[in-house]
């Protein structure tokens, strides 16, 4: 998902001086264009590779082979599997081989071997899938667990807070159907969201299809259609599903084909989405529906044995006898009861059923369990009623159809609640244009016709009309007209964007004035605001580590409390057999059984698995969410458990704590030569090149020029760019050289005391000195000065009120460093680090002790992004995938750095805060209703009404992690953002 969005460019350093290959991180390129290989080569692609290793034998052998392949420079992430004897590498090429690997793990005393499979096939697909039915942690356990055992399953992650999976698998080996019924066979309902396919797949609904031979022919013609990769045909539905080359056709392709199909009789649309909304909204419902006709049932039992009892006239009706002492109250609590246990209640056995059929069991478990002790009881006891003369029965009807009401009512209130968390990825969805007008272009650019069609048919290259007020359709850039871009519902930047030909754009920001033509790039589930979601949704899936203590827990909570509440019934049964305490004890409705069994059933349904296991991730969901709408993208719980520790921060320099728009502050000439001329020639040289520094020195030249923004430059001949250093080329015949220092010793170039004496005093005021050579002889020196972000100074002074430690590393020079160092009141300063440096200065902090976050924008950054606890990566709204980074901040703001580790902490402190109050309850509750503070105030909690109480503490759980929608960051943050508004316009 990631690396398509970064363009990567070979350059030569964050300046001349040093060897540190540095990403550059455009929103997009301002005209599309092939990524070249030379730019490639900086990074590399990412890879997978899988090593059988043998001689592994517990955690701590997991443990000392994951630590060495994570030390090594270049790794995403490393999986190691002691059961399978298996280890997962996710690496960068540019970094590191497979055999590099290989070795590194046998030099920690185990055999490797990579797996030929694995090295050959390296696809990967991404499976999302709703899963109906799970009420606890024990339940997305076991349904992770079934996954987990899948062949060709890479990863599963279960959410219980989403009722989401998420599988990560192979589709040579496995596909999504099996993994669906893999699903069902645990026990509960799934329906698939999205596969891995949907980068380019969509559903088309046919009307008019009523033969076999129709829904034949439709389909051979839109397999004949170039990039159609595969369909699947519903006949019920009428409904075709196409994967296909999002680059070689789209959806307009397919309607035009099928409505021009046989007598043209066929109509074609967009088939209507369903997804996770329909699913929720329908599970609302169903709690609604089911609480609704519970009550119809419930308030008649409870009238019958709580009210009407003590009203003397009806009290006589109800105890009027049927048969034998069978009275008439008992037998209406029956026939109202039964349908509440068993076609309302129908769930609970389903659900405990599938559980127990799989060796776990879950809340439904509890629930079944105590409303059929009460049910159950009360049935023997009116059947012996009936059937006696004597005997005198009290009946637990209420209790039961009480119980199973109040828990659907929580249950209606916590999904309810649950919707909320997610506001974030529903509002992002929203941003997505219904509608948008097609241009129809002739060869010249004219245009032939407008034609309005739905937003979801937009084709890559379409061209596309944006009005005044309206949302931009796509992503893409602007071919005509200029307006104002409101970005703040994507990028979080409050300040409307001026845009103009060539500007890109970001699909479902809102045009202020203006009318644009833009060319649609990105498409679908290519676009920023699809990708955005897709990393929120993510995150959402991921569980943080502080989650394992819930899923240790609920291994044995319910087993423990059944075993709990079968020990109260027995040892107040016993108490009062033989006589344990006084007779005045038990209430005069009811037998020392009949109080023993109330006792027991109450501490099996107070107890409540389900607030424990959403403790935390509904706080995380929602803390995701809030952090999406700052402009913070935070990857999931991981990423924000490590944040709220982080006590020291390390910063690259450009494009960090520096603007990373370098500009030409002065030129000196060592030679008599026309400025113009001497621009022109350097220009022509650094041209060719997409390194910062150059492409400052070009835009600087371009004022000498008169065709000012789009200059023809002479041209130059035999262009080497010489990483770390600078450029060499043949302009005019004359031999241009421009570079650093180095780069002249290495060239046997002179360098005069003058020029060595500019060069620093230029580094003296945090400059770059950038030495030009014609023909063999130094002819100026130019400054370039990469402006410093507006209120870095005061982050930093921030984070050290935070008890936050900053350093700087940079492959910058020493002197430019220090600097920019002490203007921004960083102590600690380390200059010249290459790549791997950066990451090995990262892992000398962890060593000591140090909780360390990486603050970068670049791929020379991204070794030490990984290698940090926590990677965050300074982009552009549209660069949301940069795949080292934990958290990405979205406006390029070194305030967010504040901002994300604030968000993280509220966010833990809410995560125990949930903790407290669901172990604290169950630690509280579970005595009361075992009976504790009976002997000493005669208090004791009905069973129905510790249903209630289990039922509230999820509810409440829901709205404590809720209340993080109210998130502020912290005031002195937003004096700072307006200051480097003002600052950044003069850019």
């Amino acid at each position: 998902m990631v690396a398509k969005f970064l363009t990567l460019e070979c350059i030569r350093g964050e300046s001349f001086g040093h060897l540190s290959p540095r990403p550059h991180y455009p929103s997009m390129p301002k005209y599309p264009k092939g990524v070249s290989e030379t730019e490639k080569d900086v990074r590399g692609s990412e890879a997978k590779a899988v090593y059988s290793v043998i001689g592994m034998t517990c955690a701590a052998c997991a443990g000392s082979v994951e630590k060495a392949v994570k030390r090594l420079p270049g790794i995403r992430e490393a999986v190691v599997d002691v059961l399978n004897n298996r280890v997962q590498v996710m690496f960068y090429t540019s970094f590191v081989n497979e055999e590099t690997i290989r070795e590194t793990i046998e030099d920690v005393g185990f055999q490797a071997t990579l797996m030929p499979d694995e090295a050959n096939e390296k696809s990967t697909q991404v499976c999302q899938i709703h899963i109906n039915g799970m009420t606890c942690t024990s339940c997305s356990t076991t349904v992770e667990s079934a996954l987990q055992a899948l062949q060709g399953v890479q990863k599963a992650q279960v959410a219980l807070a989403t009722e989401e999976a998420q599988v990560h698998y192979d589709p040579k080996i496995i596909n999504y159907n099996q993994l669906l019924e893999a699903i069902e066979d645990t026990g509960f309902e799934a329906i698939l969201i999205s596969t891995g396919e949907d980068m380019s797949k969509i559903q088309l609904k046919v009307d008019g299809v009523c033969t076999d031979h129709s829904m034949r022919l439709i389909e051979n013609s839109l397999r004949a259609l170039p990039g159609v990769q595969d369909i699947d045909i519903d006949p019920t539905l009428n409904k075709f599903s196409l994967s296909y080359k999002s680059n070689v056709t789209g959806p307009r392709n397919f309607i035009n084909v099928i409505e021009s199909t046989g007598s043209r009789c066929y109509k074609a649309t967009i088939f209507p989405e369903g997804g996770r909304a329909i699913h929720k909204k329908e599970e609302v419902k169903q709690y609604y529906r089911s609480f609704l006709w519970s009550l119809v049932f419930t308030i008649p039992v409870f009238l019958t044995s709580m009210v009407f009892m003590y009203i003397p006239g009806l009290k006589h009706g109800l105890d009027t006898k049927v048969i034998n002492m069978l009275s008439v109250g008992e037998t209406l609590r029956w026939v109202l009861s039964t349908p509440v246990q068993f076609i309302i209640g129908r769930r609970f056995y389903t659900g405990s059923y599938k559980a127990l059929r799989h060796g776990s069991a879950n809340m439904d478990v509890l629930i079944a369990l105590g409303t059929n002790a009460a049910y159950f009881y009360s049935v023997y006891s009116v059947l012996r009623a009936a059937t006696s003369e004597d005997f005198k029965s009290t009946d637990f009807f209420e209790t039961s159809s009480m119980l199973i009401s109040f828990i659907l009512l929580g249950k209606y209130l916590e999904v309810l609640a649950k919707g909320k968390t997610s506001d974030a990825i529903a509002k992002l969805m929203d941003l997505a244009p219904e509608t948008a007008i097609l241009l129809t272009l002739d060869k010249e650019g004219n245009i032939i016709s407008e034609q309005e069609i739905d937003g979801r048919l937009i084709q890559k290259d379409d061209v596309i009309k944006i009005l005044p007020g309206a949302k931009v359709a796509s992503d893409g850039f602007v071919i005509r007209g200029q307006s104002h871009v409101n970005e703040s519902m994507i990028t979080g930047e409050a300040r409307p964007v001026a845009k103009r030909k060539g500007d890109t754009v970001i699909g479902g920001t809102v045009n202020e004035n203006g009318v644009l033509h833009i060319k649609a790039t990105r498409v679908g589930s290519e676009s920023a605001l699809s990708q955005i979601v897709q990393l929120v949704e993510s995150a959402q899936m991921a569980k943080a580590p502080v989650q394992k203590l819930a899923d240790h827990i609920s291994k044995y909570f319910v087993p423990l409390v059944i075993i709990l509440s079968f020990s109260t019934w027995l040892a107040w049964f016993l108490a009062g057999k033989f006589n344990g305490y006084p007779k005045s004890w038990i209430p005069t409705s009811m037998d020392g059984f009949q109080l023993a069994l109330q006792f027991g059933i109450s501490v099996m349904v107070i107890a409540c698995p389900c607030a424990l296991g959403l403790a935390t991730p509904t706080a995380v969901m929602v803390g995701t969410g809030v952090g999406a709408s700052q402009g913070v993208l935070i990857k999931g719980g991981q990423a924000l458990e490590s944040a709220h520790k982080v006590d020291c921060i390390v910063f690259d320099k450009t494009g960090t704590l520096t603007v990373g728009k370098p500009v030409v502050v002065s030129t000196r000439l060592l030679k008599n030569m026309v400025l113009q001329e001497f621009y022109e020639l350097i220009a022509a040289a650094e041209v060719n090149s997409e390194h910062p520094l150059a492409k400052a020195i070009v835009e600087y030249a371009k004022k000498f020029r008169e065709d000012g923004e789009s200059p023809t430059w002479p041209e130059a001949r035999d262009f080497v760019s010489i990483t770390g250093h600078g450029v060499k080329a043949i302009v005019r015949n004359k031999e241009i050289i421009v570079g650093n220092k180095s780069l002249m010793l290495d060239q046997n170039i002179a360098i005069p005391a003058d020029a060595e004496d500019m060069l620093a005093e230029t580094e003296a005021m945090a400059q770059t000195g950038i030495l030009i050579s014609i023909d063999g002889e130094l002819t100026g020196v130019l400054a370039i000065s990469d402006p410093l972000k507006p209120g870095a100074r005061d982050v930093i002074s921030i984070l050290k009120s935070m008890k936050v430690k900053s350093i700087m590393v940079t492959g910058d020079n020493w002197g430019t460093a220090n600097s920019i160092a002490k203007e921004v009141g960083i102590e600690t300063v380390i200059a010249g680090a290459k790549p791997e440096q950066k990451a090995e200065e990262v892992k000398n902090l962890q060593a000591s002790g140090h909780t360390v976050a990486m603050v970068g924008d670049g791929i020379n950054d991204s070794p030490a992004l990984v290698a940090a606890n926590v990677g965050m990566a300074i982009g552009a709204g549209t660069d949301i995938a940069i795949e080292a980074a934990d958290i990405v901040l979205m406006k390029s703001n070194l305030e967010d750095v504040i901002t994300a580790i604030d968000l993280s902490r509220k966010t833990f402190s809410r995560i125990r805060l949930n903790y407290i109050w669901a172990l604290g309850y169950n630690l509280l509750g579970i005595p009361i209703a075992a009976g504790a503070l009976f002997p000493s105030t005669g208090f004791r909690l009905p069973p129905w009404i510790a249903g209630a109480a289990m039922a509230a503490s999820s509810v409440s759980v829901v709205c404590c992690s809720l209340l993080l929608k109210y998130y502020k960051r912290p005031e002195k943050l937003n004096a700072l953002e307006m200051q480097g508004v003002m600052v950044e316009n003069r850019f």
